[in-house]
């Protein structure tokens, strides 16, 4: 099941999202798709007026949301499509057969012990009785700090999170990361926000929780009572908190100290006993990404009675493996986070959940099967050229940019050069031979992968960077820019239609996978990865004047999309989803760059109606169609630092010149405003 990594918001920016085979012939059904899907468009609308109606007002029309998602567009529909290819290999290996390799069982039995939901409910609740023993013996808050360890290497993430990290300002090496969580809600606004949606919000997660105890066996005043405690808990570590628009900022989320120092600042909590407990390895140096929250930690040591910790480490518990728990466990869990937070009205089938869970814990193993199935070294040749010629784009850019000087420019083209590129899937594979997989033990799986990747992560603490390693499994359909590593990282689940297709004309590649590219190389140079050089270390390389203009030019980006309304009353956070909107922007405009060069000054006919140019606007804007719930738009406008794919591709092709020539709209039209913003 996937468990909650420490990620600072800074360390990696996703898109949304040797092996040497062949990929498999294309099928009718793999295949749709393919090509610019005329069907979605709505030529009613005027594509100056509102292009994403224009270019996805069909599709929306006849693409409504199943019961099972919160939301439906093409990443959803890609993300079915690889569920199902590898439901038939994870149902292939299932099967209990001694001539499986190693490989092959961990995958099926893991697999099938999540499937066997009789034998779950059957163990019931007292499949966690040692997590719960260990809750119950705890006699003192001194001993709070080991039983966090072990909690923590059981995936159960309370109080606060603990990894592994670079060093912002020596990204050549592992240091500790500590931060603020410990949180059941979504985020620390829930807690915070005074709107009537969060306080009825608020309202039900208390009522869920004390559900939630009363399945684990409470009677119903304990579990009120309980439910009661955990919130009050809770709501202190929110405003203890950063928000999501602070964490932005890397400066705000770096501050390396010792081990005595980290002592100093939470001097009711025994840091010693918690890396002894933890198996952490020698700690020298440690990321404290929010001292704050860590001095409202010792606040709360001191002030909160021990019953009321042990109550709140039992919900962590609960609420930390419910996915896995017998099924009235699930259901009301589905009950508060799918329908409640999201709208969505039926829960995942099974079959799709535990796909979910091994590709979370397995995903390297299991990706093994599915690379041979999809991709193979040909998909990450061709992707490699496209990618060289993004990277080729940037570099004219970046050269005829008005408002950088060549000081600043000469550093950008330095890091430019440094960027490393992560195509379809690892050259080494991840090594899970020391993982045991018990079939028919669907919990003490889960609970010891959680461990085994906790051990993987902190054996990394004090050592140096491992370049080559991998963070999204090769299903995955997304893609990631990480500003420490300097790489851009394209997993083989998101290189096929509708955003990659051999066959189709360039423009449509380009305005489909091209602008992802491009996005990605972006995001080396938005508000955030901006602030790291070639090497991954944090360094101011622009010169004063010119940090000025970028951030003035991200400013107008953020102002922008702040008016735009996610859903009802709610606005998007312009500061939030800042960087995403400036690697939309300048990684559609990279595309078209790229697009140009490649066709160069041949006379291109029109293929369907459709110039080389508008293909490319067509194929960004069937990229984002999709349909969303209300509750979920709401909830995104919280979470999320991306937008919503009707400004990702309104917002994008307004500011763009370019797309108004294309189309031949007048000035002042909605999607040709007269101030708009650009950035790269």
């Amino acid at each position: 099941m996937k468990r909650l990594v420490l990620l600072l918001v800074v360390l990696a920016t996703a898109f949304a999202f040797s092996q040497t085979s062949t990929p498999k012939t294309p099928t009718a059904e793999n295949t749709k798709g393919m090509g610019l899907d005329l069907d979605a468009l709505d030529h009613t609308a005027d594509p100056c007026t509102d292009f994403y109606q224009f270019a996805c007002g069909n599709w929306m029309k006849n693409n409504p949301i199943p019961p099972d998602q919160a939301r439906w567009g093409s990443f959803n529909k890609l993300e079915d499509r690889n569920l199902e290819i590898l439901r038939k290999i994870l149902e292939k290996y299932s099967a209990d057969d001694p001539k499986r390799d190693a490989d092959q069982q961990k995958i099926g039995d893991y697999y099938a012990s999540c499937m066997d939901v009789p034998a779950i409910d059957k163990k019931g609740i007292g499949v966690l009785k040692p997590q719960f023993d260990r809750v119950a013996e705890l006699q003192n808050e001194k001993q709070l700090p080991e039983l966090l360890g072990y909690l923590h290497h059981n995936g159960v993430n309370a109080i606060f999170n603990f990894d592994s990290g670079q060093d912002f300002k020596d990204a050549t090496q592992v240091i500790a990361q500590a931060d603020q969580g410990g949180l059941g809600l979504p985020d620390r606004d829930y807690y915070t926000k005074t709107d009537a949606k969060s306080v009825k919000i608020r309202a039900d997660y208390v009522k869920h929780v004390q559900r939630m105890f009363e399945l684990a066996g409470e009677p119903a005043a304990k579990a009120a009572a309980d439910a009661k405690t955990v919130m009050d808990i809770e709501t202190a570590l929110a405003k203890g908190s950063m928000t999501l628009a602070d964490r932005r900022d890397p400066e705000k989320v770096y501050h390396k100290m010792t081990p005595a120092e980290i002592d100093a600042l939470s001097p009711k909590f025994s840091w010693n006993e918690y890396f002894v407990s933890a198996d952490v390895p020698d700690v020298k140096a440690i990321n404290v990404a929010s001292p704050e929250f860590f001095k409202t930690v010792n606040g709360l040591l001191a002030s909160v009675p021990l019953n009321s910790w042990k109550t709140y480490l039992r919900w962590q518990l609960i609420h930390s493996t419910a996915p896995l728990l017998p099924s009235a466990f699930v259901d009301e869990n589905f009950n508060f986070f799918g329908k409640e937070l999201t709208g969505t009205t039926q829960i995942k089938p099974r079959w799709k959940r535990c796909v979910e869970f091994t590709d979370g814990d397995l995903g390297f193993d299991l990706g093994k099967f599915y690379v041979e199935e999809t991709f193979g070294s040909q998909g990450k040749e061709r992707t490699l050229a496209m990618v060289h010629a993004l990277e080729n784009a940037l570099h004219t850019d970046i050269a005829d940019l008005s408002w950088m000087t060549p000081e600043t420019k000469k550093a950008a083209e330095a890091k430019l050069q440094l960027i490393a590129n992560k195509i379809g899937y690892p050259n080494k594979w991840r090594d899970y031979s020391k993982l045991q997989i018990i079939r028919g033990d669907a919990m003490g799986n889960s609970l010891r992968a959680n461990s085994f990747d906790f051990n993987r992560r902190m054996n990394k603490i004090g050592k140096p960077v491992d370049r080559q390693e991998w963070e999204m499994t090769p299903p995955t359909v997304n893609a990631y820019y990480d500003p420490l590593m300097n790489d851009i990282n394209f997993p083989a689940g998101i290189l096929q239609p509708p955003f990659y297709a051999n066959g189709v004309d360039d423009a449509v590649n380009f305005g489909g996978i091209g602008a992802v590219i491009g996005h990605e190389l972006t995001h080396g140079f938005d508000d955030q990865g901006g602030q790291f050089d070639g090497h991954g270390n944090l360094h101011m390389w622009w010169t004063p004047q010119d940090y000025k203009n970028f951030q003035q030019r991200g400013e107008c980006i953020a102002d922008e999309y702040g008016k735009f309304v996610a859903t009802d009353d709610v606005h998007l956070n312009g500061k939030l989803t800042e960087g995403e909107n400036i690697a939309d922007n300048g990684g559609l405009r990279l595309a078209l760059m790229a697009l140009l060069t490649t066709i160069g000054d041949k006379p291109q006919e029109k293929i369907d109606g459709f110039t080389p140019e508008q293909r490319l606007f067509l194929s960004w804007g069937r990229v984002w169609c999709q349909n969303e719930r209300p509750e979920e738009l709401r909830h995104l406008a919280t979470v999320d630092p991306h937008s919503p794919g009707r400004y990702r591709v309104n917002g994008v092709v307004r500011n763009m010149p370019e797309f108004q020539k294309a189309w031949g709209c007048k000035a002042g039209a909605a999607m040709a405003p007269e101030n708009a913003c650009r950035v790269w």
